[in-house]
């Protein structure tokens, strides 16, 4: 197959969905945004060996490289509404590229995404690059910048899961809730919806909550303060791993896209699936507590070109 041969194979298909006048198959999309919305874009590039196993199913990559960006527009309160693919291959195999569009799909009309362009190329390993736009009504948004001394610091759902998923992917070994968890993570969509109006400050919990929180923090000129023994771990993660390696890969392992997020008390009441983990303060950077004592906590991390 060619590159128009794949595209028109795997990848073009009628985009009816509400704001699409021209998808795929043009030199671009033509595209109509809602009245009184304002737009959110998000870009994302996942690298065979660095964002995920080269063994990893192409559906698996598929469908990740779709949830680490509607990550991105439900840290700031979005919907999620079209994408774009750029996607280099270096296996052009039919069986390859069929399983690669299931996943892609699967994730698009899970979550109500129309796949409107892109682009494919051949290079020496995979990499997939989706651009997502989003809408949120006019000046809703959630941004990092606006927490609030005595705001709390909260969470959703559970941290640390997907970190140890990709560590046992790496041992060879198996469980299916935290490799999963790795693999098709979950948008917190509704829970970034919930937040508008009533959060001040979020972010997605993609490189770890010490990294992500502290770049909550800076950004909104602020420091603050949580408890360790407060970080909401799952069964699975208490199960497969010591008590200090659970700590360590809910403080620093990523990949979660769970949400952190600040909000003054009693605006989140009502929510649920969210855990209040500390406290914002008028000082700066972030301390982390266990037993009332300052722990020190080496968030340093895999970073890109160092």
């Amino acid at each position: 197959m060619d590159e128009f041969e794949l595209i028109r194979r795997f990848f073009e298909r009628d985009a009816d969905m509400p704001g699409v006048v021209v998808g795929i198959g043009d030199d671009g999309a033509v595209l109509t945004p809602e009245p009184t919305m304002q737009q959110i874009q998000v870009v994302d590039t996942l690298v065979e060996g660095v964002h995920f196993p080269p063994d990893t199913s192409p559906a698996d990559i598929a469908y990740r490289a779709v949830i680490v960006n509607l990550s991105d527009i439900a840290a700031m309160g979005g919907c999620p509404r079209w994408m774009t693919l750029a996607l280099t291959l270096s296996d052009s195999s039919e069986n390859w590229v069929e399983s690669f569009s299931s996943g892609l799909f699967e994730a698009a009309d899970k979550y109500d995404v129309a796949l409107v362009g892109g682009d494919t190329t051949s290079g020496p390993i995979v990499t997939v690059t989706v651009t997502i736009t989003g809408e949120v009504e006019t000046g809703a948004a959630l941004l990092r910048s606006g927490a609030k001394t005595g705001d709390g610091i909260f969470v959703t759902g559970t941290l640390g899961d997907a970190a140890a998923g990709l560590k046992l992917l790496q041992r060879g070994e198996s469980d299916d809730f935290l490799v999963r968890r790795f693999l098709r993570p979950t948008p917190c969509i509704s829970a970034g919806r919930a937040l508008v109006g009533k959060a001040s400050a979020a972010i997605d919990v993609s490189d770890g909550l010490v990294g992500d929180l502290n770049k909550l923090l800076a950004a909104s000129s602020v420091g603050g303060e949580i408890d360790i023994d407060k970080l909401p771990l799952s069964e699975s993660l208490r199960e497969r791993f010591a008590a200090e390696e659970q700590q360590y890969l809910a403080l620093c392992g990523g990949d979660d896209y769970e949400l952190c997020f600040t909000a003054p008390q009693n605006a989140v009441d009502g929510i649920t699936g969210i855990t209040e983990i500390g406290r914002v303060n008028d000082s700066t950077g972030l301390i982390c507590r266990q037993n009332g004592d300052i722990v020190e906590v080496d968030d340093s991390g895999y970073r890109h070109f160092q």
